[in-house]
């Protein structure tokens, strides 16, 4: 194992942050397979920034996140199997079988499968939804483990949200577990939380490893961060924005700190992008400065009850009441959701002179991108991708004890 590429197949792949750290411990990604379009483009365009600094042509790879030249020609300087691997399509019934075919050639040569299908149906919040259990997502285990069986890899990770261990009471779970088994593969899981390695955030995640039975090391033993960082570690560098500011690019306004060095978020370039904050009306900006005040100052939660009468919207005081909430500089976030997308209410920046939502790039910082890794897309799918990926540190933490174990 040592003298060859250890492959990879990074199934419902999302911006492929799961990908980029076992890409960054030395892993080789065979294929990306991920319904949405955006985060499909998001995939191709870090495969162009790896291939490129293999190449030691990362220059073409800037002067696109800068704007210079088009995707179209950023592309041009890759070999079209590296493009060709990303395949945008759902994995479904009929899809599948077409995925296989496509990957045929590659079928003796992988040796390990990752990803997560999506959580919606198993986070609490789905769980309100009617018909719950009727939703085809909760099966799609089942397509993961047709994945397994087609290319029989040493051993998998499936990354999940906590919410899966307690869905349909637990049912689920068990049925999860024994299908994998049927598989030829022990099963082991434990719940990890992403500040545990360099992740300024508050992110549990259900992760659980697949051996096949003759490589049995059970669930290993992840090397931690020995001191934890802060929001305002990660921000530290970052120009200050007004809202509705944004920059494709910009200089970062100072030097980087122990934080971004260690965990190597700013990755050689003199320059951040996607530093882009969304506009507020100025009913926002006066909760977002009132939320603001009471958490710097007294280490409170803005309850919408609470709120001036002229600043409320509605009558419904006893729903969603903590709907303005800042992210906690002198400590870690609370987690980054998707529906970060659709409003930033709930990821308010604790600097009271930007009185904001955060930008993209924060929002990235604090799921551990690298500065360089680009979202293709407009503002809202870049937040979505940022709200559904797996942080690259934490994944990182993974591959790199996989490794170690897929080598002995």
């Amino acid at each position: 194992m040592e003298t060859k590429l250890i492959n990879f197949i990074d199934l419902f792949a999302g911006a492929s942050g799961m990908s980029e750290g076992f890409v960054n411990a030395g892993f080789n990604p065979i294929a990306h397979i991920e319904m949405n379009q955006e985060a499909c483009l998001t995939i191709k365009t870090r495969a162009a920034y790896h291939y490129l600094k293999s190449k030691k042509k990362i220059k073409i790879y800037y002067s696109y996140i800068k704007g210079e030249i088009s995707r179209e020609e950023l592309y041009k300087n890759v070999p079209e199997e590296i493009l060709d691997s990303v395949i945008n399509v759902e994995i479904d019934d009929n899809s599948i079988r077409d995925i296989f075919k496509k990957l045929s050639l590659q079928k003796q040569n992988i040796d390990l499968i990752i990803g997560g299908p999506p959580c919606q149906a198993y986070s609490l919040l789905g769980r309100h939804q009617e018909n719950i259990e009727n939703d085809p997502r909760n099966k799609l285990y089942i397509q993961y483990g047709r994945f397994l069986k087609e290319f029989n890899p040493k051993a998998f990770v499936f990354e999940n949200v906590p919410g899966l261990l307690s869905a349909n009471k637990g049912k689920h779970f068990k049925n999860l577990k024994a299908y994998f088994r049927k598989l030829g593969y022990e099963v082991y899981h434990e719940t990890l939380d992403a500040s545990d390695y360099g992740v300024v955030q508050a992110r549990k995640r259900i992760i659980i490893i697949g051996w096949k039975k003759e490589n049995d090391f059970g669930f290993p033993d992840f090397e931690k961060s020995k001191r934890k960082y802060t929001v305002n570690d990660a921000f530290q560098d970052l120009p200050k924005l007004k809202p509705g500011e944004s920059h494709q690019y910009i200089k970062y306004k100072e030097e980087k700190n122990n934080y971004l060095e260690k965990f190597n978020i700013r990755n050689g370039i003199d320059f951040v992008t996607q530093h882009i904050s969304r506009p507020h009306n100025e009913r926002d900006l006066g909760i977002y400065k009132i939320a603001i005040q009471k958490w710097n100052n007294e280490k409170v939660r803005l309850r919408y009850p609470d709120l001036p009468p002229e600043l409320k919207t509605h009558k419904n005081e006893s729903s969603f009441i903590d709907r303005f909430k800042v992210v906690d500089g002198e400590g870690i976030s609370h987690t980054v959701v998707a529906h970060i997308a659709k409003d930033g209410h709930h990821y308010i920046h604790p600097d009271k002179n930007q009185c904001r939502s955060i930008s993209v790039r924060e929002a990235a910082r604090l799921q551990s991108f690298p500065d360089d890794f680009y979202f293709e897309g407009s503002r809202s799918a870049a937040f979505k991708q940022i709200g559904n990926a797996v942080p690259p540190l934490m994944a990182y933490s993974i591959a790199k004890k996989i490794k170690e174990l897929l080598c002995l």
